[in-house]
């Protein structure tokens, strides 16, 4: 058996990979591979796979193009939006400069309205969700807008998606998915052997690394040797942190402060993530037996966002991953001006309070300015549980 890499330097590799992503891109445009931007985990994956193509995420987590943005767009809007508008407006953002086209879908009416500014830019294919995932309505209507974006990649990129194509990109991301449920798994270890900003470089490099079977590799490898790691004895250094689920609104790099927070000034441990992307788009998969294009848009359709209404998913989601990852207290991350989550929160609390689960909601933007206020408040959190 080949001797495992240790985790330290998986993980260096993996960061050094993820900086090097904007150039692995401009190498497949170069290439003529299609490249499709796309907003949320609702947009099939498998479609744009199945022309050969990738699928580039242009939701940006920065403050510095939110400036730009203001120029079109109101102050006080969820800085996701402003900040993904800023960077395309400015071309500053490599993902937007390659993308041929944009996918977005309805799951906010400010990405919505903003998807016509964006569409002077690039052109814009915007799915329609329907407002619920219950009911034959609900899923005719979502089955359609899946087989008219198949219709839409197919006459821009004039190629066509075959059953074939779509049941080999099903296998492919699936595969993805359980190397990812894995490496996740692994934060179930007490004490966990990963930070909650090493789980989400892990993830974002997955997201960033076109589904490679070298990718896959390098996080079976590493979740190998978190776990030979841990059979040997280290990693136990973090015994009698507070286990903490971070729930919410998308996370990226000016978010991180939630994560220092808990881990670097609280002495807690982040084990989980239910939110947009990690658990909640990586637990479902799409059936390889059924008809591939049902089998995608039902699978789609039953992501636990907070835009659905109702939206009991996420409830049962939060009570499933606070057994298996023994999760001491959940932190609630909203977005200033993410109205759908913010109004959810009391849901959430109520939920968790009947499971005995302590629960914070911090409300925050991209700005820096609030990190000692996050510390402040969450260090009180955990020394309460």
């Amino acid at each position: 058996m080949a001797t495992l890499r240790s985790s330290r330097a998986l993980l260096d590799h993996i960061a050094d990979e993820s900086l090097a992503a904007p150039v692995r891109v401009k190498e497949a445009k170069e290439r003529g591979a299609p490249v499709v931007g796309t907003f949320c985990v609702f947009t099939p994956w498998e479609l744009v796979r199945a022309i050969g193509g990738i699928s580039v995420s242009l939701c940006s987590t920065s403050e510095k193009p939110i400036a730009a943005a203001e120029a079109h767009l109101p102050r006080n809007l969820c800085p996701l939006i402003k900040a993904s508008y800023g960077f395309a407006l400015t071309d500053t953002c490599p993902y937007f400069h390659f993308c041929d086209i944009v996918i977005g879908e309805t799951t906010c009416d400010g990405k919505k309205k903003m998807y016509e500014y964006l569409n002077r830019l690039r052109p814009v294919h915007v799915m329609q969700l329907p407002q619920t995932t219950e009911g034959e309505s609900a899923r005719a209507l979502w089955r359609a807008e899946t087989e008219r974006l198949k219709e839409v990649i197919e006459s821009f990129y004039g190629r066509a998606i075959t059953d074939d194509a779509l049941r080999e990109a099903i296998r492919l991301k699936n595969r993805e998915r359980r190397v990812l449920n894995r490496f996740f798994a692994v934060a179930r270890l007490d004490p966990s052997p990963l930070t909650g900003l090493e789980i989400l470089a892990v993830s974002d490099y997955l997201k960033c690394s076109m589904a490679s079977e070298e990718a896959l590799g390098v996080v079976e490898e590493l979740t190998e040797a978190l776990e030979e790691e841990r059979r040997r004895g280290k990693g136990r250094e973090a015994e009698g942190r507070k286990r903490i689920l971070i729930t919410g609104c998308p996370l990226g790099k000016s978010l991180h402060k939630v994560i220092r927070a808990v881990e670097e000034q609280g002495g807690g441990a982040v084990v989980a993530f239910e939110n947009c992307g990690n658990l909640k788009s990586s637990t479902d998969l799409v059936d390889e037996s059924r008809p591939p294009m049902e089998a995608i848009a039902d699978r789609y359709l039953h992501i636990p966002c907070s835009c659905m209404s109702p939206n009991p998913r996420r409830l049962e989601f939060l009570s499933r991953f606070r057994e298996e990852y023994a999760v001491d207290g959940v932190v609630d991350v909203i977005l200033q001006a993410c109205h759908t989550y913010a109004v959810e929160s009391f849901s959430v609390r109520e939920h968790l309070k009947g499971l005995g689960i302590p629960y914070i909601a911090v409300e925050t933007d991209y700005s820096q300015g609030d990190e000692g206020q996050l510390s402040t408040r969450l260090n009180a959190f955990l020394e309460m549980i």
